[in-house]
Protein backbone atom coordinates (compact mmCIF):
# COMPACT_ATOMS: atom_id res chain seq x y z
CA UNK A 1 0.00 0.00 0.00
CA UNK A 2 2.85 2.38 0.85
CA UNK A 3 4.33 1.78 -2.59
CA UNK A 4 1.11 2.84 -4.29
CA UNK A 5 0.85 5.91 -2.09
CA UNK A 6 4.41 6.83 -3.07
CA UNK A 7 3.42 6.69 -6.75
CA UNK A 8 0.63 9.19 -6.11
CA UNK A 9 2.79 11.47 -3.95
CA UNK A 10 5.59 11.52 -6.52
CA UNK A 11 2.94 12.22 -9.14
CA UNK A 12 1.59 15.14 -7.12
CA UNK A 13 5.06 16.66 -6.80
CA UNK A 14 5.58 16.29 -10.55
CA UNK A 15 2.25 18.01 -11.17
CA UNK A 16 3.25 20.85 -8.86
CA UNK A 17 6.56 21.39 -10.63
CA UNK A 18 5.01 21.33 -14.09
CA UNK A 19 2.46 23.84 -12.80
CA UNK A 20 5.22 26.15 -11.59
CA UNK A 21 6.71 25.96 -15.05
CA UNK A 22 3.28 26.77 -16.44
CA UNK A 23 2.97 29.80 -14.17
CA UNK A 24 6.31 31.09 -15.42
CA UNK A 25 5.14 30.64 -18.99
CA UNK A 26 1.94 32.58 -18.31
CA UNK A 27 3.91 35.33 -16.57
CA UNK A 28 6.43 35.95 -19.35
CA UNK A 29 5.13 37.70 -22.49
CA UNK A 30 7.98 36.43 -24.68
CA UNK A 31 7.11 32.85 -25.69
CA UNK A 32 10.71 31.82 -26.29
CA UNK A 33 11.87 32.98 -22.87
CA UNK A 34 8.70 31.60 -21.25
CA UNK A 35 9.19 28.16 -22.80
CA UNK A 36 12.82 28.15 -21.66
CA UNK A 37 11.85 28.87 -18.05
CA UNK A 38 9.01 26.31 -18.26
CA UNK A 39 11.74 23.71 -18.84
CA UNK A 40 12.73 24.03 -15.20
CA UNK A 41 9.64 21.98 -14.35
CA UNK A 42 10.70 18.91 -16.34
CA UNK A 43 14.34 19.32 -15.35
CA UNK A 44 13.45 19.26 -11.66
CA UNK A 45 11.12 16.30 -12.15
CA UNK A 46 14.01 14.35 -13.69
CA UNK A 47 16.55 15.44 -11.10
CA UNK A 48 14.33 14.45 -8.17
CA UNK A 49 12.88 11.33 -9.85
CA UNK A 50 9.27 12.43 -9.49
CA UNK A 51 6.54 10.61 -11.39
CA UNK A 52 5.50 12.55 -14.48
CA UNK A 53 3.19 10.45 -16.64
CA UNK A 54 4.58 11.69 -19.95
CA UNK A 55 8.11 10.97 -18.79
CA UNK A 56 7.28 7.43 -17.68
CA UNK A 57 4.76 5.99 -20.13
CA UNK A 58 7.33 5.07 -22.79
CA UNK A 59 8.97 2.65 -20.36
CA UNK A 60 5.89 0.48 -20.40
CA UNK A 61 7.67 -1.56 -23.08
CA UNK A 62 10.44 -2.64 -20.71
CA UNK A 63 8.40 -3.17 -17.54
CA UNK A 64 6.00 -5.77 -16.20
CA UNK A 65 2.21 -5.35 -16.61
CA UNK A 66 2.04 -4.12 -13.01
CA UNK A 67 3.79 -0.97 -14.26
CA UNK A 68 0.38 0.10 -15.55
CA UNK A 69 -0.69 0.67 -11.94
CA UNK A 70 2.27 2.98 -11.37
CA UNK A 71 1.41 4.90 -14.53
CA UNK A 72 -2.24 5.30 -13.57
CA UNK A 73 -1.46 6.40 -10.01
CA UNK A 74 1.20 8.79 -11.29
CA UNK A 75 -1.33 10.32 -13.68
CA UNK A 76 -3.83 10.74 -10.85
CA UNK A 77 -1.10 12.39 -8.78
CA UNK A 78 -0.21 14.69 -11.68
CA UNK A 79 -3.83 15.80 -11.90
CA UNK A 80 -4.08 16.42 -8.15
CA UNK A 81 -0.85 18.42 -8.19
CA UNK A 82 -1.90 20.61 -11.11
CA UNK A 83 -5.42 21.02 -9.71
CA UNK A 84 -4.03 22.12 -6.35
CA UNK A 85 -1.66 24.70 -7.81
CA UNK A 86 -4.21 25.97 -10.32
CA UNK A 87 -6.87 26.34 -7.63
CA UNK A 88 -4.50 28.17 -5.29
CA UNK A 89 -3.42 30.55 -8.06
CA UNK A 90 -7.06 31.50 -8.59
CA UNK A 91 -7.03 32.87 -5.03
CA UNK A 92 -4.11 35.22 -5.68
CA UNK A 93 -3.77 38.66 -7.29
CA UNK A 94 -2.54 37.17 -10.57
CA UNK A 95 -5.78 37.65 -12.47
CA UNK A 96 -3.88 38.25 -15.72
CA UNK A 97 -2.54 34.69 -15.60
CA UNK A 98 -6.07 33.36 -15.33
CA UNK A 99 -7.10 35.39 -18.36
CA UNK A 100 -4.13 34.14 -20.38
CA UNK A 101 -4.82 30.53 -19.37
CA UNK A 102 -8.48 30.94 -20.28
CA UNK A 103 -7.48 32.10 -23.75
CA UNK A 104 -5.15 29.10 -24.11
CA UNK A 105 -7.76 26.52 -23.07
CA UNK A 106 -10.43 28.14 -25.25
CA UNK A 107 -8.19 27.61 -28.28
CA UNK A 108 -7.70 23.97 -27.33
CA UNK A 109 -11.39 23.31 -26.76
CA UNK A 110 -12.26 24.89 -30.10
CA UNK A 111 -9.97 22.40 -31.84
CA UNK A 112 -11.18 19.00 -33.02
CA UNK A 113 -10.27 15.72 -31.35
CA UNK A 114 -8.20 14.40 -34.26
CA UNK A 115 -6.06 17.52 -34.23
CA UNK A 116 -5.60 17.28 -30.47
CA UNK A 117 -4.64 13.60 -30.76
CA UNK A 118 -2.05 14.23 -33.49
CA UNK A 119 -0.50 17.18 -31.64
CA UNK A 120 -0.35 15.06 -28.48
CA UNK A 121 1.47 12.27 -30.32
CA UNK A 122 4.27 14.61 -31.33
CA UNK A 123 4.52 15.95 -27.79
CA UNK A 124 4.80 12.40 -26.46
CA UNK A 125 7.67 11.73 -28.86
CA UNK A 126 9.56 14.78 -27.65
CA UNK A 127 8.97 13.97 -24.00
CA UNK A 128 10.35 10.45 -24.28
CA UNK A 129 13.42 11.71 -26.15
CA UNK A 130 14.05 14.43 -23.56
CA UNK A 131 13.61 12.23 -20.49
CA UNK A 132 15.37 9.18 -21.91
CA UNK A 133 18.29 11.29 -23.08
CA UNK A 134 18.57 12.76 -19.59
CA UNK A 135 18.73 9.24 -18.15
CA UNK A 136 21.08 7.70 -20.71
CA UNK A 137 23.34 10.51 -21.91
CA UNK A 138 26.74 10.75 -20.20
CA UNK A 139 27.65 14.09 -21.71
CA UNK A 140 26.52 16.80 -19.27
CA UNK A 141 25.72 19.36 -21.96
CA UNK A 142 23.69 16.89 -24.00
CA UNK A 143 21.94 15.62 -20.88
CA UNK A 144 20.49 19.00 -19.95
CA UNK A 145 20.27 20.55 -23.39
CA UNK A 146 17.74 17.96 -24.52
CA UNK A 147 15.45 18.79 -21.59
CA UNK A 148 15.40 22.50 -22.39
CA UNK A 149 15.20 22.04 -26.15
CA UNK A 150 12.51 19.38 -25.83
CA UNK A 151 10.23 21.48 -23.66
CA UNK A 152 10.80 24.58 -25.76
CA UNK A 153 10.04 22.62 -28.91
CA UNK A 154 6.71 21.20 -27.76
CA UNK A 155 5.55 24.57 -26.41
CA UNK A 156 6.61 26.69 -29.37
CA UNK A 157 5.19 24.13 -31.82
CA UNK A 158 1.88 24.12 -29.96
CA UNK A 159 1.90 20.39 -29.23
CA UNK A 160 -0.42 19.07 -26.51
CA UNK A 161 1.00 17.95 -23.17
CA UNK A 162 -1.69 16.38 -20.98
CA UNK A 163 -0.21 17.37 -17.60
CA UNK A 164 0.61 20.95 -18.62
CA UNK A 165 -2.94 21.24 -19.91
CA UNK A 166 -4.31 19.92 -16.63
CA UNK A 167 -2.73 22.97 -15.04
CA UNK A 168 -4.09 25.37 -17.65
CA UNK A 169 -7.61 24.00 -17.24
CA UNK A 170 -7.23 24.20 -13.45
CA UNK A 171 -6.04 27.79 -13.26
CA UNK A 172 -8.67 28.80 -15.82
CA UNK A 173 -11.30 27.05 -13.70
CA UNK A 174 -12.70 25.31 -16.75
CA UNK A 175 -13.96 21.76 -16.18
CA UNK A 176 -16.65 19.85 -18.03
CA UNK A 177 -17.23 16.52 -19.73
CA UNK A 178 -15.62 17.99 -22.85
CA UNK A 179 -12.52 19.01 -20.92
CA UNK A 180 -12.01 15.51 -19.51
CA UNK A 181 -12.63 14.01 -22.95
CA UNK A 182 -9.95 16.25 -24.43
CA UNK A 183 -7.57 15.40 -21.60
CA UNK A 184 -8.16 11.70 -22.24
CA UNK A 185 -7.33 12.17 -25.92
CA UNK A 186 -4.17 14.05 -24.93
CA UNK A 187 -3.16 11.24 -22.58
CA UNK A 188 -3.66 8.67 -25.34
CA UNK A 189 -1.75 10.76 -27.87
CA UNK A 190 1.14 11.42 -25.49
CA UNK A 191 1.26 7.71 -24.68
CA UNK A 192 1.32 6.62 -28.31
CA UNK A 193 3.98 9.15 -29.27
CA UNK A 194 6.21 8.15 -26.40
CA UNK A 195 5.78 4.43 -27.12
CA UNK A 196 6.56 4.93 -30.81
CA UNK A 197 9.98 6.41 -30.00
CA UNK A 198 10.56 4.00 -27.11
CA UNK A 199 9.95 1.05 -29.44
CA UNK A 200 12.60 2.29 -31.84
CA UNK A 201 15.04 3.01 -29.02
CA UNK A 202 14.63 -0.42 -27.44
CA UNK A 203 14.61 -2.30 -30.75
CA UNK A 204 17.39 -0.55 -32.62
CA UNK A 205 19.38 1.37 -30.01
CA UNK A 206 23.13 1.18 -30.64
CA UNK A 207 24.00 3.19 -27.53
CA UNK A 208 25.45 6.09 -29.49
CA UNK A 209 25.81 9.27 -27.46
CA UNK A 210 26.17 12.86 -28.55
CA UNK A 211 29.95 12.70 -28.31
CA UNK A 212 30.01 9.80 -30.78
CA UNK A 213 27.72 11.67 -33.18
CA UNK A 214 29.93 14.74 -33.19
CA UNK A 215 33.05 12.61 -33.71
CA UNK A 216 31.55 11.31 -36.94
CA UNK A 217 31.01 14.80 -38.38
Amino acid sequence: MKKYLDFIIKGIYAGILISIGGIAYLAIPDKIVGSFIFSLGLLTVCMYSFNLYTGKVGYILVNKPSYLIELLLSLIGNFLGTLGVGSLMRLTRFKAYIETATSIVTTKLNDNLLSIFILAIFCGMIMYIAVNNYKKEDDVIGKYMTIFMGVMAFILCGFEHCVANMFYFSIAGVFSFKVFLYLLIMVLGNSLGSIIIAFYYNRYNKKVGLKDIFKKQ
